[in-house]
């Protein structure tokens, strides 16, 4: 047969099955979910006025001119950075508003600005947020595969009276799938008054691998920089106490570095383990949809806001780079992941998964998330010049005008709109108000949906979403809304702490625990001859947390 003839044919035959493996790489099940709130956001363009409808559709509009610009200027022409910014955004809506108003399309109220802002906000955050998660997703996972050779890490445990607790993250660390000789864990007693020193001593005793500094009460950054001056890895990986790592987590963790030499950071997967009440299979939905979600559409342009402390990891360079941790905020994740961002690098996610105990009760609740949102706050502000520096890329151009619209705004209109509720309800609309609650429950039901099938989540939690638009939802932004004011009036503001649920229950069995070879209670570890960093927090203002969310 005449090859010139076969080589056509050939080439199609590959074409096909080229096309037939991409197809059959699709996760099917995400794209069916996601595609599924066609439904609902339909019925609510159908029931929505046209002059509503040409207001979205021009901020939509207005919103995507935003982001293709900025997508051109950070990846094509930088010299055009200045142009047409945060700040030009800003006058730009501020113009678009005016427009709407007298062009007869917004009624001027408060009412009628967070309605809009509210249903905008909804269209952003499903058809880019999370269709960013989707296509993550789908191509994002393979892009760091842990390959060897895997690099030296120091794994660093800031504990503060961790008794029953520092022990399990230790064995865990142990018993990671990661080479034995490239693996040092360093646990950083910070001033405990229980028995966490002595938990650690044991394993340090009877593991290489182990070693323990004990130093003075300063706080959860200062135990930190003091277990810097002893870590001899390139990467230093930051586990807190009351975590316990996947067996691949650490391969899983250190893989973007060897990747991407611009990546200064890596994020994990945060999965709570006491899943046995309201409350924490709440904070799990949220954890998937609310933090692991909206962290993977960020991946996508290298700047995760947060690194959590429960389980992150830094190129050894970049922390001297940025000086490490500052006293500055209750959120030193949140504020030193902006640091390394700000020099520049790229922070991305990975697929390492960490078990972390969530509170347990609503005022343990309300204590945790009162230092994180007041956290959140302060580091908001002292980066705050990022806002307005267009030279920031990506986290000027959308991570950061997110985050802002996510803080000062929604938990305001959050009760704007439950006071407009209460009236339709008082007036006789309650099946106007039931539409609403519907249309809202539905589209975070499919979110949760969509991140449950990304994340391999428990489908049980789905029952749980309905609380993410009434009850749960008004909890966290009245918080916020006070965390705020307390940032703004208070000059100073301490650490407030959850109980440990099996500290104040019951201690856990110490079988896991080695029995050390020398000592129960060895001396602490010799201190360097560089001093500790400043400390500056009291006793009381110590703990370590999950991230700031």
């Amino acid at each position: 047969m005449n090859p010139i003839m076969v080589a056509p044919v050939v080439v199609g035959r590959e074409r096909a099955r080229f096309v037939v493996r991409q197809l059959q790489s699709v996760k099917w099940r995400s794209v069916a979910l996601f595609l599924s709130a066609l439904v609902p956001f339909w019925l609510l363009i159908n029931v929505m006025t046209p002059e509503t409808l040409y207001a979205i559709g021009l901020l939509g509009v207005l919103l995507l001119a935003y982001l293709g610009w900025s997508y051109y200027v950070v990846e094509h022409a930088p010299r055009f950075r200045a142009v047409f910014g945060t700040r030009g955004l800003a006058v730009a809506v501020g113009s678009y508003l005016g427009l709407i108003v007298w062009l007869g399309w917004l009624t001027p109220s408060p009412l009628a600005l967070v309605h809009l802002g509210a249903v905008v906000l909804i269209f952003v955050y499903y058809w880019f947020i999370a269709f960013i998660a989707l296509f993550h997703d789908q191509i994002g996972r393979s892009k760091y595969v842990p390959n060897p050779p895997y690099p030296q890490i120091t794994v660093l445990i800031p504990a503060y009276n961790e008794e029953g607790y520092v022990g399990r993250t230790i064995q865990s660390l142990l018993d990671a799938n990661y080479p034995a000789d490239a693996l040092e864990i360093i646990a950083v007693d910070d001033g405990s008054t229980d028995d966490t020193l002595a938990e650690a001593s044991a394993f340090a005793a009877a593991s290489e691998q182990v070693s323990v500094v004990s130093k003075a009460n300063g706080g959860k950054y200062s135990a930190l920089n003091y277990g810097l001056l002893f870590a001899a890895g390139d990467i230093i990986v930051t586990v807190d106490a009351d975590s316990i790592v996947d067996r691949d987590a650490l391969k899983h963790i250190v893989a973007p570095f060897a990747a991407d030499d611009d990546i200064g950071a890596v994020a994990s997967n945060v999965t709570i383990w006491n899943r046995d009440s309201l409350i924490t299979r709440c904070q799990q939905l949220e954890y998937t949809i609310g933090v692991n979600i909206y962290r993977r559409a960020l991946d996508y342009f290298g700047i995760v806001m947060v690194v959590p402390g429960c389980l992150g990891a830094y190129r050894r360079e970049v922390l001297s780079e940025v000086f490490a941790y500052d006293p500055d905020t209750l959120t030193e994740d949140f504020d030193v992941t902006m640091k390394v961002l700000r020099a520049g690098y790229r922070v991305s996610v990975s697929d390492a998964r960490v078990y972390t105990e969530a509170p347990a009760t609503w005022g343990d609740l309300y204590r945790q998330r009162l230092r994180w949102y007041r956290g959140n706050y302060m580091t908001i502000i002292k980066h705050w010049s990022v806002v307005t520096d267009s030279s920031y890329g990506y986290l000027n151009r959308i991570a950061l005008p997110f985050r802002l619209v996510e803080m000062f705004f929604l938990p305001f209109a959050s009760f704007v709109v439950l006071a407009y509720i209460l009236w339709l309800i008082a007036a006789g609309h309650v099946l106007t108000v039931f539409a609403v609650f519907v249309f809202f429950t539905s589209i975070v039901f499919l979110i949760a949906a969509l991140g449950i099938q990304i994340e391999g989540e428990d489908w049980r939690l789905l029952v749980y979403a309905p609380l993410l638009v009434v009850g749960y939802k008004q909890f966290h932004d009245a918080l916020n809304v006070k965390c705020l004011f307390d940032v703004l009036t208070s000059p100073e503001l301490g650490w407030t702490r959850a109980a440990r649920i099996e500290q104040v229950v019951e201690a856990p069995d110490a079988g896991a625990i080695p029995e050390p070879a020398v000592s129960a209670s060895p001396s602490p570890a010799p201190t360097p001859e560089a001093g500790p960093p400043t400390e500056t927090e009291t006793e009381s203002e110590t703990v370590a947390d999950t991230d700031s969310k």
